[in-house]
């Protein structure tokens, strides 16, 4: 087969050349290879035991359904346990088995599809149903031969390529500790799950390739281009080759950027800023420290959820805090109370799942509808606080009195743990996550009632620019220069050096040396970002005068388009070092 290029979205830079890997529902990575006559009793032995498996989970589901909502729901699953039984639909897949010498995988995918064809045809809404419930069944048996994709992932012995048409919080979670060392997905934006878990753990990753699955095969060799967005299926010698050469460049770029580590992040004319990390897992702390950065300034809480088997109680919280606090030594940390609500998670959740989450119950919202999970999470919180510099803050905040409210939950907690005689710190800062365009625009009213504003720009942008940030269809409309951005970023910056509390930005702009310059030149003075991010922005901070950041920043608040804005960027940039900043100054 040929070689082919795949254009997605970079999120998560660097170049690894390896081996396929498929993951997602179980029937898109049915392997297609055929088997030797030796090799059939045992595949035939497989299959029966798979439609036993899928024949117990089966019943076990109809049970459970039985008993929770009584027997006429249960009676759902009658057909799905009367096709498990049906020897011709059996007898006809062990024959595919025999007579074309394939996989008992294969042999369930091909025959169940002969049953789904023939249900469609019959054009019928009842038969239409049938079909789906084939098709579900057919994932069941799959699902039974080849094991639940996350233990596919840990059982890996040798390193590959994660490829899949999108990946599952649990899934993305599970690439920590593997041997995974690249991943690339059909769908997802610059901000979903899979691109800030491949970030804070340093995979390369391309997300929003649209037809990638359906061009590879499990083993297939690859390149995943994380700095360009590009994935090449079965690349030729040549092409192998041209990027083994920027696979070592790239390289020799980061060891040089890791030299700066132990460097404060000071501009030329002597002005500090502090470079801080944001984290998934307490473990990354040691990434943040190991690349020089000075504190914790997001911790995104909700991955508590998303990476277990049940709901975390105060306890899980608390102990995660409690490592991130002993990890940091003294550093700070800043603690995003839980942005659950648009995930799948929580969606799944839902009887009635919503339509538009992303402007539905999310975040705060989303906590306090559901008080007492909230409150678990701010005790947690509150008994960390007396063991370290924690500070807290609400995401996705859009009006005071939901700030209010939070407060409020927040101190009455305090005056319970005081009763309690749990020790906790009464001055502990607490601060609102500046995402939505109407808090932006009351910045001055919000800061009146924080301790400090931290601006995500991921979701500032998405709001602003009425832009779906994980829709690849309208990736390119996703522009963190867009100039109502940067209006909106200097307007809240004003806000809070007027109202003399802390302001610092946690957003993907903050890692994008391409935005340094004008964020600095802005007011800012603290960026928060992926760990492997902190090395390439000390260096353009190290490199440059505030005076300069200044004049660039006046330059482009007059601009209105951002063509105008990233081309002004990538100039100054430029200047500063080519070979070092060659990935952010390319057009």
């Amino acid at each position: 087969m040929h070689m082919e290029r795949i254009k997605g979205i970079a999120v998560s830079p660097g170049i690894i050349v390896g081996r396929a890997f498929l993951v997602g529902t179980a029937e898109q990575v049915v392997p297609h290879r055929t088997i030797s006559e030796s090799e059939v009793p045992g595949q035939l032995e497989r299959l029966a035991k798979a439609l036993a498996g899928a024949g117990a989970e089966i019943a076990e589901l109809r049970e459970r359904t039985r008993v929770e909502l009584g027997e006429e729901p249960a009676k759902i699953f009658e057909f799905h346990a009367g096709l498990l039984r049906d020897r011709a639909l059996v007898t006809a897949t062990e024959r595919r088995v025999r007579d074309t010498r394939v996989t008992a995988e294969q042999a369930v995918a091909d025959q169940f599809r002969v049953l789904v064809d023939q249900f469609n045809r019959m054009g019928n809404e009842v038969f239409e149903q049938k079909a789906n419930d084939v098709v579900d069944l057919e994932r069941r048996v799959l699902g039974v031969l080849m094991g639940k994709q996350e233990s596919r992932l840990a059982q890996l012995t040798e390193e590959a390529v994660v490829i899949a048409h999108e990946l599952t919080p649990s899934q993305a979670a599970s690439l920590v500790r593997t041997k995974v060392v690249a991943v690339a997905t059909d769908l997802g934006g610059r901000t979903g799950h899979t691109s800030i878990v491949a970030r804070a753990v340093g995979l390369p990753a391309v997300v929003g390739c649209q037809r990638l699955c359906g061009s590879v095969e499990d083993g297939d060799e690859v390149i995943v281009d994380g700095n360009e967005g590009i994935v090449i299926v079965r690349p030729d010698a040549r092409t192998l080759e041209e990027y083994r050469r920027k696979h070592e460049r790239a390289r020799r770029s980061r060891e040089a950027l890791r030299e700066l580590s132990g460097l404060e992040a000071v501009t030329k004319d002597g002005v500090r800023v502090q470079l801080m990390g944001n984290i998934e897992f307490p473990h990354e702390v040691e990434a943040v420290l190991a690349n020089g950065g000075d504190g914790v300034g997001l911790y995104r809480t909700e991955f508590l959820w998303l990476t277990s088997e049940r709901p975390p109680d105060e306890e899980d919280h608390f102990r995660a805090y409690m490592r991130a606090i002993d990890l940091l030594k003294g550093r700070p940390l800043t603690i995003r109370t839980c942005d659950l609500g648009a995930d799948k998670y929580t969606q799944e959740q839902m009887a009635d799942p919503e339509r538009n989450p992303f402007l539905g119950l999310r975040s705060i919202r989303h906590s306090l509808a559901h008080p007492a999970e909230f409150k678990m999470q701010l005790r947690a919180i509150l008994r960390a606080s007396a063991h370290g510099p924690v500070k807290t803050m609400f995401p996705l905040v859009s009006n005071l009195m939901e700030l209010r409210q939070a407060k409020l939950m927040l101190a009455d907690l305090g005056e319970e743990l005081e009763d309690e005689g749990v020790p906790y710190d009464r001055s502990m800062p607490v601060g609102v996550m500046i995402e939505v365009p109407s808090a932006a625009l009351m910045s001055r009213v919000f800061a009146a009632e924080s301790s400090f504003f931290s601006i995500g720009t991921n979701d500032l942008v998405q709001y602003t620019l009425a832009v779906d940030r994980g829709n690849e269809r309208v990736a390119h409309l996703y522009q963190s220069g867009h100039p109502a951005v940067v209006y909106l970023v200097k307007s809240v910056v004003r806000a809070a050096r007027s109202a003399q509390i802390d302001c610092s930005l946690c957003g993907e702009m903050a890692g994008e040396p391409l935005f340094s310059m004008l964020l600095l030149g802005m007011g800012l003075r603290t960026l928060s970002m992926v760990p492997d991010q902190i090395p390439v922005i000390k260096r353009v901070i190290r490199s440059v005068t505030m005076d300069q950041c200044e004049r660039l920043a006046r330059r482009v608040g007059s601009f209105d388009s951002e063509r105008q804005v990233e081309t002004a960027l990538r100039d100054e940039l430029r200047k500063l070092d080519p070979d070092v900043f060659g990935q952010w100054v390319a057009e």
